[in-house]
């Protein structure tokens, strides 16, 4: 395989068209990204508090970690019913999934083994 020099053209040649995005677009796909983002969005706020008290020694802003979680649990809960999915059959599968995984509890040796994979 040979590197193109011109790393910029290439890319622009490797990405899907907004255009194309754009045409394919529905309210329904809208809303998924808009909550997407949200989440998405929101988490990098968590990270972003978290940073501030782990790396510049900062007291930890337990209200700011509150607000943002519960924006995130907002987020979270308009997706799963956007998918028609609930709550808390989204907590069973996760427990399902994580009993899989750490049978016995938790160990770094069954993390990276992953029997539910």
């Amino acid at each position: 395989m040979t590197y193109t020099p011109d790393y910029p053209t290439f890319v622009e040649s490797r990405l899907k068209d907004g255009g194309a995005i754009l045409k394919d677009m529905t309210p329904e796909k809208a809303d998924l990204i808009h909550l997407a983002m949200l989440i998405s969005g929101e988490a990098g706020e968590i990270l972003d508090a978290i940073k501030k008290h782990v790396i510049y020694n900062k007291p930890l802003d337990i209200e700011n970690l509150d607000e943002e979680c519960g924006d995130i649990l907002f987020g979270i809960t308009a997706l799963l019913r956007r998918i028609g999915r609930s709550e808390d059959g989204c907590k069973a599968r996760n427990v399902e999934k994580l009993m899989k995984r750490y049978a016995t509890g938790y160990s770094d040796r069954a993390a990276q083994e992953r029997a539910d994979k």
